[in-house]
Order: structure tokens, then sequence, then C-alpha cells
């Protein structure tokens, strides 16, 4: 019966991880506390260049989460298409969503909508990130980065690392 409940509990936390943030970090773990199975899926746009592969996302998130202590059992996936079809093929009950201020939450808000008029079965979880991470954003962490910042305080070592990589090859 306790196996049963713990397979509805899966989320769903899609994005683009280009590079994969403390932000993003501080809502997998709080979203952790809440489900037993988070699948992190990794949007993989045709058209877009995005600095790091899906594959090099994939294993930086990987690295990342098997240094944490996590609630929850974490897996990744890549998608092309909606989220919501995602969620569905992963049975996840739920998308988990990062709000930074009032500009996200009407963004998120205005997602969420058009999310549960494509699947009313799908709910949204809207997680606040933390005082520390607020500012973070991915593009400003490779702008940061590409120009020679210090990203240290915004991203996992293993991805201030990758970055440093990166960008010296560049």
């Amino acid at each position: 019966m306790v196996s049963e409940r713990r397979t509805r509990r899966t989320g769903l936390f899609a994005g683009s991880f280009d590079p994969m943030t403390n932000g993003h970090l501080d809502i997998l773990t709080q979203a952790s506390h809440l489900f037993d199975r988070i699948v992190v899926a990794i949007g993989v746009h045709p058209g877009k260049a995005p600095l790091f592969s899906a594959d090099e996302r994939a294993a930086l998130v990987r690295r990342v989460v098997e240094g944490e202590r996590l609630d929850a059992v974490i897996e990744v996936s890549f998608f092309q298409g909606l989220t919501v079809d995602e969620a569905r093929r992963h049975g996840a009950t739920s998308l988990i969503r990062g709000v930074r201020d009032s500009g996200d939450v009407d963004y998120e808000m205005q997602l969420s909508g058009m999310n549960s008029r494509l699947a009313g079965d799908i709910g949204t979880v809207f997680l606040p990130a933390s005082i520390e991470t607020r500012p973070i954003t991915a593009t400003l962490v490779r702008q940061i980065a590409g120009l020679g910042g210090d990203v240290s305080g915004f991203v996992p070592t293993i991805v201030a690392e990758a970055l440093r990589e990166k960008f010296v090859r560049h």
C-alpha cells in the first residue's frame, strides 16, 4: 500500500538547466520534501543554441544531485514537446515551478493556466526561491562566466568548474 502511494507522488521539474544554478538546486531541494520522485526534464529545443549540450547538462545535473542529500529519487530526462506530455510520460501528477518575483508569478500563472487546459489532471506546484537565490538566472550566470567573472556563488562547484572549462576552450 505504501509503495503505491509513493509512486503517485512524482513531480516534473522542467527547464533548460543551461547551466544548473543554485536557484535550480534550491527549488529541487524544496520539492524533494514534497515528492518521492522528481524528474528533472531538460528541454531540448531545435533552433536554440545552448552553451552546454543536452548530454552535458544532464551529466551536470546528475553530478550535482549525487552530492546532495535530497529526500526524493531524482531522475533526468530530455524532451522536445509539451511539458505536460513529458509529465504524463513519467506519471507525474505535478509540474514543479520556482518563482523569484512578481514577474515570475505572472508568467507562471499564465503557463499554469494553459497547462491545466491541456492536461487538467496535472497540477502545478509553485515554490518560492530562497532570498539567497532570487537574483540568480542561468542567463546571467552564462554572461558573467563568459566575461571571466566568478560565478562560484551562483552555481554548484561542479558547474562552476564546467563553466571555466567551457570558456577557456572558447
